[in-house]
């Protein structure tokens, strides 16, 4: 073998062997909630269909601390594009006012990606309630101020945050009563102990569709595809939208290729008619974005939600 090939078969195989690592790259997406809720299950999809695309993609579950624990791991990570946090507006905003003290920068420590999805908040009640939508709700509640029990998964929450407003604008009282958790106040719910809870979708369609709760209003500019019975606030007089929302988070630093390689994927994925339907069994409702206008999205919800979350006056957690 002559010295020229010997080289070339050198060369050959090192662009082999580059190649066959770029390949094994994995990907991890990091949720901070346990594995077998909404957000897990979508992104569980939609990892199915990114290695559909060529990408080695592994889902890494960090739950606890109200997300701190998965976003301080992710920040921490190599900013190559490989480590991926599920962020929301916890993660991203409210845990600096319920917080002493972060072990992270939500503002520093960051780089955003793209919006991956979205859930209403929607009011439901139960089924023998003499009202049957949020109208009707709100002449009773005038008419018997402070009768009306209401529930939420915890007093920091969206949902809770989001009746909160509109209960002020509308001149009604309801009493809160905060849970643990979406799944205990819809016990609660079907146990008569409360009489309306602010939720998603995911955990209270099953009892939708048994007929057991009714939804009497949809946060959100268009109605449920699950639901398509239940109106929306705005259809019933009342201009609110409030939705629970997650995106794609990488470790400051990375590189803008690797953020647009993987917002390219993502969007492509999410944007196919049978993901989305796949998305809305679970009550997801997909939404991308590019890195700039997810950064100027949740700009615009922290302006809109700390200042609320900051008038419960709730005591920080160290």
């Amino acid at each position: 073998m002559s010295y020229r090939k010997f080289i070339a078969g050198l060369v050959i195989g090192a662009c082999a062997v580059g190649s066959a690592l770029a390949q094994q790259q994995v990907t991890r997406i990091v949720v901070p909630f346990a594995a077998g809720g909404g957000t897990d299950q979508y992104c569980r999809i939609l990892a199915q269909e990114l290695s559909k695309h060529g990408m080695n993609v592994i889902i890494e579950n960090k739950p606890g601390a109200s997300g701190i624990i998965a976003a301080d791991y992710v920040a921490r990570a190599k900013p190559d594009g490989q480590t991926v946090l599920v962020s929301s507006m916890g993660t991203l905003a409210s845990n600096a006012v319920l917080y002493d003290k972060l072990p992270y920068d939500p503002q520093k420590d960051f780089a955003p990606v793209t919006q991956i999805a979205y859930q209403p908040a929607i009011i439901v009640g139960r089924t023998d309630l003499p009202y049957k939508n949020i109208k009707e709700m709100v002449e009773y509640a005038k008419k018997n101020p402070g009768k009306i029990n209401r529930g939420s998964p915890g007093a920091a929450i969206l949902t809770n945050l989001a009746p909160m407003v509109f209960e002020k604008n509308a001149g009604i009282t309801a009493t809160h009563i905060p849970f643990n958790g979406d799944a205990p106040a819809l016990q609660a719910l079907l146990g008569d102990q409360i009489d309306i809870h602010g939720t998603s979708i995911t955990g209270s369609l099953p009892y939708i569709k048994s007929g057991k709760l009714r939804v009497l209003g949809v946060m959100d500019s268009k109605r449920l595809s699950q639901v398509p019975d239940a109106p929306t606030f705005k259809e019933q007089g009342y201009d609110l939208e409030a939705t629970l929302w997650y995106s794609f988070s990488v470790p400051a630093g990375t590189p803008r290729a690797a953020i647009d390689r993987l917002n390219k994927a993502v969007n492509q994925v999410i944007a196919d008619p049978e993901f989305v339907a796949r998305a809305r069994t679970i009550g997801m409702e997909p939404r991308g974005s590019t890195p700039e206008e997810l950064s100027k999205f949740v700009k615009t919800e922290s302006e809109r939600w700390l200042p609320v979350l900051q008038s419960l006056n709730l005591p920080k957690e160290h």
